[in-house]
């Protein structure tokens, strides 16, 4: 959306990318808040933005990049799915009760605490949900020209 070039770095999780980046091998690093909250409370790294459109909670004086970078909108998430062919009735006593434990306040709060929230939907909103991540870095991938190896 800027222009702006970056050379990509893969690793294989958080883990390794924070020991390059706290120990100066990288310059900068686009992750999830719950694995570099406590370095970022620490003072060890520095955020710059978050990539929502919204501030963090957890993080409040971070700004975002949609106040330099309109529309950027991005984060990360995490969902529970179950094999194609699942009964109804499973599939929807599995959402009522991770629905229950998310809506939990201990847990809300502990998500808050590492900043990351909760995504509270039916599993049709879900399918619906996926679909539009699926469209959108679609085109930023073909947008990219990025290849898999």
């Amino acid at each position: 959306m800027t222009g702006v070039e970056l050379l990509h770095v893969p690793y294989r999780g958080s883990g390794p990318a924070l020991v390059d980046i706290l120990s100066g091998q990288v310059q900068v690093m686009l992750d999830a808040i719950p694995s570099s909250i406590e370095h970022i409370q620490a003072g060890k790294l520095r955020a710059l933005a978050v990539t929502t459109a919204r501030r963090s909670d957890a993080l409040p004086n971070v700004p975002v990049i949609a106040d330099t970078v309109r529309g950027y909108d991005t984060s990360g998430w995490f969902g529970v799915g179950a094999p194609a062919g699942t009964p109804v009735e499973i599939v929807d006593k599995l959402n009522k009760e991770i629905n229950a434990g998310l809506a939990d306040p201990k847990m809300k709060a502990r998500f808050a605490e590492l900043g990351a929230s909760t995504m509270i939907t039916t599993p049709a909103e879900f399918v619906t949900y996926i679909a539009e991540e699926t469209d959108k870095w679609a085109k930023a991938v073909k947008f990219s020209g990025a290849k898999a190896d």
